[in-house]
């Protein structure tokens, strides 16, 4: 539960949200960070539904600069924590990348999946059924927000698939704070609700992650 001030700090931030006046809606504000504890608090609530989805609903690593480079590539090179290899056509060859779900360290590519830190089925359940094709396209490729998109072993992330933290987290005990927290912000980045379960497991979660702050910008 959280304290008077924890709430005086959410409805802070519930304040800063940019739903005021139209000429503020294109100008995006990143929200103050607030506790984990906090944000979860601010999650909207709902029932949650698949019915209908469809994976090709959101379209994916598309070049949306036109610059020759994939989403999943520019995911790639910007993870890379040594100068990547790129051939031809942005094809990235090589580089050193952490998957902090499981701390494993990779060179090579192959060994990578791009994950959606809310899965696009868990999306769909949470709101983004009632989205526009373009948003849902935007959400897929968000690559305005570091915590959208992952390289993490393809094994974590197959082993995620669609689930939500109420039924996986990262097999390192170490990244499950930093997973609730970037979970947490991609959910209030495109406003998508939670539901009981997953609030619960959130909230459970964020007692025992008490260093953990949450900051985001709300997608356009």
């Amino acid at each position: 539960m959280l304290t008077n001030a924890l709430r005086g700090l959410a409805a802070a931030a519930l304040l800063t949200l940019p739903f005021t006046a139209p000429a503020a809606a294109d100008t995006p504000r990143v929200i103050a960070p607030l506790p984990l504890a906090a944000a979860v608090d601010l999650l909207p609530s709902a029932v949650e539904s698949r019915d209908g989805y469809q994976r090709s609903s959101f379209k994916h690593w598309i070049d949306a600069d036109r610059d020759g480079c994939t989403t999943r590539a520019e995911v790639l090179i910007a993870e890379s924590r040594t100068e990547p290899a790129i051939e031809a056509r942005c094809k990235v060859t090589a580089g050193t990348w952490f998957s902090y779900y499981d701390g494993v360290t990779l060179t090579a590519p192959g060994g990578l999946d791009i994950d959606h830190m809310v899965p696009l089925a868990e999306a769909w359940d949470s709101g983004a059924s009632a989205w526009t094709a373009e948003r849902r396209e935007a959400y897929a490729n968000d690559l305005d927000a570091e915590r959208s998109l992952v390289a993490v072993t393809a094994r974590t992330n197959r082993s995620k698939a669609d689930q939500d933290p109420a039924d996986w987290l990262p097999p390192l005990a170490d990244a499950r704070c930093t997973y609730a927290t970037d979970w947490v912000a991609t959910k209030l980045r495109w406003q998508l609700a939670v539901d009981e379960r997953e609030h619960g497991a959130l909230a459970e979660l964020a007692e025992g992650c008490g260093q953990e702050m949450v900051d985001y910008e709300p997608a356009p």
